[in-house]
């Protein structure tokens, strides 16, 4: 399922759109799509369609032309921006003679070749298996009837087809029954972060927005980044040390317009870092002229899996890339009682702009205060002491006779969470009261 063929390098894009000009972003998109499955345009077709036909999706003239272009540019792959039904695309291979490939196919295709994770390939497998369990058509027609040999079970047998259908299936169903336990798995890690009492943070965003980009940087991970659509598809989980304390912070996969619902399905599990966060990171390439199409097809994406009504910080990346941008916070006064309208930060993970904002700006979106003061410990303190010590808590410490002075800052909840054992009396004044009276 993972090898691709060396041949259909060289494709010919039809694009096809309704009334008025195609679409130069959808179009410019699918292109980039077809480039990061390895293919070359050889030629761009726009398709004008008012009523699809039922039979090849664009009307008998345009697939003339699609063929004549097609023979004077030698492509050997046809691409198509548009969803095929198992009939069409069998139709347009046959009068094409050439392999006919949906944007849903090239979307599996991309995912196969980066797929790097067990989950990740069983998931990409899953989702090839479903789109093609439509495609199956009638093969081998010398082995069209398997006949039983003992009395009583002679009769017509299984067609090939039939049998192609039957082994798929139980291959799918092996795929779903491994899945549920990498599922599991996965749960029983996110349940204890959950337990750990830290924020839970998702990277979303429009594919190649730099969302592992920003990761990295955030985290100090190694997360494959590259300037390509679905460049990274495993989900990374790393603990990030911000300015009021620590969170968790999950990478996800990139979204694009129109994704196949077979990799909806199939990318549950990795999707439900988002549905399970405490709060998202929308990553949006501020340099994209339709950064606004993609806002609203990202939100599309998280409300299909059940994210939509989850709190969002938008975090508007690659102001390098626009002339005179400068790092800055953004708070629009009417949004504050309305999460579809959002706090943003404008920031170049690449080059570390606007770093120190996002954190604030987290920070403050999470409540994640601080307690800082100054804290006399007698000397059978040493083990609160080290605590203090490890998360790198103390700004200055001065010893004498009787204990340490020390001068500590600190997030609230380490704050908390010490002063809630059996030697963490002296930090309980140090407490707001509502956390004091908890204790």
């Amino acid at each position: 399922m993972f090898e691709r063929s060396r041949k259909g390098e060289n494709a010919l894009l039809i694009q096809p759109h309704a009334h008025g000009p195609a679409d130069e972003g959808a179009l410019e998109e699918f292109s980039e799509l077809a480039r990061s499955a390895g293919a070359a345009v050889a030629a761009v077709i726009p398709a004008r369609i008012d009523k699809p036909n039922a039979a090849t999706l664009i009307g008998s003239g345009k697939l003339e032309e699609v063929k004549a272009v097609a023979d004077a540019t030698g492509a050997d792959l046809i691409l198509v921006n548009h969803r095929l039904s198992p009939g069409q695309e069998r139709n347009l291979e046959k009068y094409l003679e050439r392999r006919v490939v949906d944007r849903t196919g090239l979307i599996l295709d991309i995912f196969a070749q980066r797929a790097r994770s067990h989950e990740g390939k069983l998931q990409v497998e899953l989702a090839q298996l479903r789109h093609m369990s439509t495609r199956l058509v009638r093969g081998w027609t010398h082995l069209e009837r398997q006949r039983g040999g003992s009395i009583g079970l002679r009769g017509p047998g299984e067609t090939q087809l039939e049998t192609d259908r039957r082994l798929l299936q139980k291959r799918v169903e092996q795929l779903q029954a491994r899945l549920q336990k990498v599922e599991v798995q996965r749960t029983q890690m996110r349940r204890a972060r959950v337990r750990s009492e830290m924020p839970r943070i998702a990277l979303v965003g429009y594919t190649n927005a730099g969302k592992s980009t920003l990761f990295n940087a955030l985290s100090g991970a190694d997360a494959y980044a590259a300037d390509q659509l679905f460049a990274t598809l495993d989900p990374t989980v790393r603990r990030v040390d911000l300015s009021g304390g620590s969170v968790v912070m999950a990478d996800t996969v990139g979204f694009v317009r129109d994704l196949p619902h077979e990799l909806v399905a199939a990318f549950r599990s990795t999707l439900s870092e988002a549905r399970e966060a405490d709060l998202l990171l929308h990553v949006i390439d501020a340099a994209d002229p339709l950064r606004n199409e993609r806002i609203q097809q990202v939100d599309a994406v998280l409300a299909e899996i059940g994210a939509g009504d989850l709190p969002q910080l938008l975090v508007f990346n690659k102001i390098d890339r626009i002339e005179g941008a400068r790092p800055r916070y953004d708070q629009d006064p009417d949004a504050l009682a309305d999460d579809a309208v959002r706090e943003s930060v404008w920031i170049s993970a690449r080059d570390g702009l606007g770093l120190d904002l996002l954190s604030q700006a987290l920070a403050r979106r999470l409540g994640m205060r601080r307690v800082t003061g100054v804290l006399q410990l007698p000397s059978s303190s040493g083990r609160l002491r080290a605590r203090l010590h490890a998360l790198d808590a103390v700004r200055d410490e001065q010893a004498d006779e009787s204990g340490w002075r020390l001068e500590i800052d600190l997030a609230l909840a380490d704050a908390a969470r010490l002063a809630a054992q059996d030697d963490g009396a002296p930090l309980r004044p140090l407490l707001p009261p509502d956390e004091d009276d908890t204790m």
